[in-house]
């Protein structure tokens, strides 16, 4: 009997402890996609949508999406992983996230039917995954230095700037946290000139890099910063998939991929694959997402250099189980699949 595969959904409303707010703004309520396809047999994967406003998106958004993927998803064979994506991308070119939420899920099937866990399907060793940072979003300096307080036992420390007071908050958390590394992302926030007189003040105080100091579109911007900056630049924003990569080339030393900007795991290991061979460094980020979202990409961990995967931790009321980064240290589960499952 040929597989026919079913998709539904349910919608996740997640809170971070504190609001989580960025150069762009911010909320302490977030709303997910949980995404699940099951085959005849009754097994079931699971992944998440986390779509972002920058993007165009909206969690009513990936509901569309899904439904304009679903004819699609149904007539998939789930093991054929890379025509289901190149499948999806050709049927839905915009709504990553619903596509990577998809992926996620077909992975998750797929391993759950082999018996293994992600990372085995992917060919990777969880032991070798970098620690992940854990973020302090803008705040008033009081809440910053009980931020840093309640992230006291996370060594990576990545802090949101894009402010009027961007100095001020460099002190207290660098005060607050002499001996921590320190990552700075700037949300596209500033200009090619206050990003170079950003770089040094980084520098002094010993951050490791910073992260998209310009908007999306201003490659040039970008090669003019990194030419006189005395850190390492990463591309956030302004790397959406593998084909982002090359225009980058000379332009950042790195970049940071997110599965709700690329479409999905397969995408995901192309940018790594393709930044990679231009010898750029390699991030994975993510958005406010539960575990289950964070789960799919940090079963990849053993790619990067980089692991900013803190999206889960910073909930109040994270649905499920099965990942974790205490101590900044990236822990997956060894059920087959994503393996992670509800609370």
């Amino acid at each position: 009997m040929s597989q026919t595969l079913q998709l539904s959904h349910q919608f996740l409303n997640l809170n971070t402890r504190h609001p989580f707010v960025i150069a762009r703004g911010g909320s302490s309520g977030w709303k997910t996609v949980w995404v699940k396809v099951r085959d005849n047999d009754g097994v079931e994967g699971w992944g998440e949508a986390a779509p972002n406003r920058f993007y165009g998106e909206t969690a009513e958004s990936v509901v569309v999406a899904l439904e304009v993927l679903r004819p699609l998803i149904e007539e998939l064979d789930p093991f054929d992983l890379e025509g289901a994506e190149q499948a999806m991308e050709k049927a839905l070119r915009y709504n990553a996230s619903a596509r990577s939420a998809v992926s996620a899920a077909l992975h998750d099937l797929v391993a759950k039917r082999l018996g293994v866990p992600l990372y085995r399907l992917l060919g990777l060793n969880p032991a070798a995954s970098p620690r992940s940072s854990y973020t302090i979003g803008i705040a008033d300096d009081d809440t910053l230095r009980q931020r840093v307080e309640e992230a006291a036992d996370y060594p990576i420390l990545k802090v949101k700037l894009g402010t009027d007071r961007d100095r001020d908050i460099l002190h207290i958390i660098r005060k607050a946290a002499p001996n921590k590394v320190l990552r700075v992302d700037a949300n596209a926030a500033w200009t090619p000139r206050q990003a170079v007189r950003m770089a040094e003040i980084l520098h002094d105080y010993d951050v490791e890099f910073l992260e998209q100091p310009l908007q999306a579109h201003d490659i040039e911007g970008l090669r003019f910063v990194r030419e006189r900056s005395p850190l390492p630049i990463i591309a956030d924003e302004s790397c959406l998939t593998s084909k982002d990569v090359a225009r980058l080339v000379g332009v950042v030393d790195g970049v940071n991929l997110k599965l709700a900007k690329c479409g999905g795991l397969r995408e995901a290991v192309r940018i790594v694959t393709t930044a990679r061979s231009h010898g750029m460094l390699v991030m994975a980020g993510c958005m406010i997402e539960s575990s289950l979202g964070i789960g799919a990409v940090a079963h990849m961990a053993p790619l990067l250099d980089f692991a900013d995967l803190d999206g889960a931790a910073l909930l109040a009321n994270d649905p499920f189980t099965g990942v974790s980064i205490a101590e900044g240290r990236i822990s997956v589960s060894d059920a087959p699949g994503i393996g992670v499952t509800p609370n």
